[in-house]
């Protein structure tokens, strides 16, 4: 069986040895020594300020809108996104208002998002999609001229740099997910980025029931994340940087053998990207279910992601038409992607592909060069 992902676990030897240290210890969780050693390193790897390791990618989503004082509003959004996104906002009772997204990056488009904004509108939430950089400059123009705040999802986007410096760090707040998936994973976990101190402040003490031993100054929950976790993040950080290659090498080659016949994401400049996921674009959502269906026969995953377009959730109490995201989610899938899939396997699920596309009669390759 060859999955859509994998996730990658370093030597066991290397975690016991962070395991030993939590049993000498015995110091389990509540900021730990190894989760404040983690947060530290992923500062310097990043090269970014105000950073907390946390639960997980959507309680960082639910801390951002918190902590910069985000209650009863309107947030503009996408709706191509996985569904936390949006199911995030309408967790801390507020209002997701879609714009559609660019044919070109499936990043939400910024020359649609000022026609949306409306008096009651207090923020941009905007995805940097598959790890590929909204525009970031064009969203933070619009963002100072009408006092809103910008959080980004940025739960794909670990090690990914931007015009040089590291893409979460754009944003009032940045957030990101360490879940076993990602390119880098914790098992469990996520991360907010943080621009201003004082809002950097207010997430430390939010995140941990909103006190200080006695001393009780915030409404908080419980978003900290274990030693056990943290003893993850650790053993993985030390081979990222080889994860991060090995995903390029199976990129690259997918590249090389699908060039042609599928469409994919417009290669952006001044980026250094992760290799997060390979999502490939078909003519129609029938090639798509087509080879999708076709590797399932030889035990391979694609997945279809990301599908729905979140403006036709069911339970939204307004509609809102996305045309280009609605056809982006019918016709886009993810194939295999992970550091240790063979070139021998990528030569296979490539000539699957393109196999099932050259038995339609009506497939054109030229479309999708």
């Amino acid at each position: 069986m060859i999955n859509v992902t994998k996730s990658f676990l370093p030597p066991i030897e290397e975690y016991e040895e962070y395991l030993k240290k939590i049993w000498d210890k015995v110091y389990l969780t509540n900021q730990g020594p190894l989760l404040r050693e983690l947060e530290t390193k992923l500062k310097q790897f990043l090269n970014v300020e105000n950073f907390h390791v946390v639960t997980n990618g959507t309680v960082a989503l639910q801390l951002a809108i918190n902590a910069l004082d985000i209650t009863d509003g309107e947030i503009i959004t996408t709706p191509f996104s996985f569904v936390a996104t949006t199911t995030t906002i309408m967790w801390e009772r507020c209002t997701p208002v879609f714009v559609d997204i660019e044919p070109d990056n499936f990043c939400i488009d910024p020359e649609k998002i000022e026609a949306a904004i409306t008096d009651n509108t207090k923020a941009i939430l905007a995805v940097h999609v598959f790890g590929y950089p909204c525009d970031v400059d064009k969203i933070q123009e619009i963002a100072d001229r009408h006092n809103l705040k910008v959080i980004y999802d940025a739960a794909h986007a670990f090690a990914v740099t931007y015009n040089g410096k590291s893409l979460l760090s754009y944003g009032d707040i940045s957030t990101c997910s360490f879940h076993a998936t990602k390119v880098f994973h914790t098992v469990e976990g996520g991360a907010c980025i943080v621009k201003d101190k004082y809002v950097s402040d207010k997430i430390e003490l939010t995140k941990r029931f909103g006190f200080n031993v006695d001393d009780y100054q915030e409404v908080g929950i419980n978003a900290k994340n274990s030693e056990f976790h943290a003893a993850m993040g650790l053993a993985n950080l030390k081979y990222i940087k080889e994860v991060i290659e090995e995903r390029k090498r199976v990129t690259d080659l997918y590249d090389e053998l699908l060039k042609g016949f599928v469409q994919r994401p417009k290669n952006v400049d001044n980026l250094e990207y992760n290799y997060a996921y390979y999502p490939v674009i078909f003519n129609s959502e029938r090639d798509l279910l087509d080879v999708i269906n076709s590797l399932k026969k030889e035990e391979i995953s694609a997945r279809r992601y990301f599908y729905p377009s979140l403006n036709k959730l069911p339970y939204l109490k307004a509609q809102y038409d996305c045309p280009i995201s609605e056809d982006i989610s019918s016709r886009i899938a993810c194939l295999p992607l992970y550091p240790d899939l063979s070139n021998e396997d990528v030569i296979l699920i490539c000539n699957i592909v393109k196999k099932t596309l050259r038995e339609k009669e009506d497939y054109c390759l030229t479309k999708n060069k």
